[in-house]
């Protein structure tokens, strides 16, 4: 994309980003705020160009392809990317359970840090019932901190 201001130009990066996260993500922000500084917004089109082709364009479609990503991410340990893609996820129509069934898939190829990060982000979006926060204590007597 290179017709129209370098604001709108960016405008419609974020665009992008809205339609499969449901939000723009901060780090987005960042970097397109820097390549409109240092006139390098072609970087940040050609990025969300690609994004495009193989999250939207895709055979899995974007709520197989958000789930995939959520546990990629969990497998390398990527907290940030990782709450970022399950947002995606439930953007695009996954559901907790969903989001609970790629955790422990990630428990197998990942091992337990991956699946204890992955839960740790679904807790985030699925509050406890009972309205509490503390969780059981540990053998000390003090409360677990995940």
């Amino acid at each position: 994309m290179t017709d129209g201001t370098p604001s709108s130009r960016a405008e419609a990066v974020r665009d992008r980003y809205r339609a499969t996260l449901g939000a723009v993500p901060g780090g987005v922000q960042e970097r397109l705020r820097l390549a409109q500084e240092f006139g390098r917004l072609p970087t940040e089109e050609a990025i969300a160009a690609l994004r495009h082709i193989v999250l939207t364009d895709n055979p899995l479609g974007a709520r197989v392809q958000q789930l995939v990503h959520f546990g990629q991410l969990l497998a390398l340990g990527r907290e940030h990317p990782a709450r970022i893609h399950a947002q995606g996820a439930l953007h695009a129509g996954a559901g907790i359970a969903d989001l609970v069934g790629v955790a422990e898939t990630a428990l197998i190829t990942a091992g337990v840090p991956a699946y204890a990060l992955g839960c740790e982000i679904i807790a985030e979006f699925h509050p406890r019932r009972d309205g509490g926060e503390e969780r059981p204590p540990d053998r000390t007597g003090g409360p677990v901190r995940l």
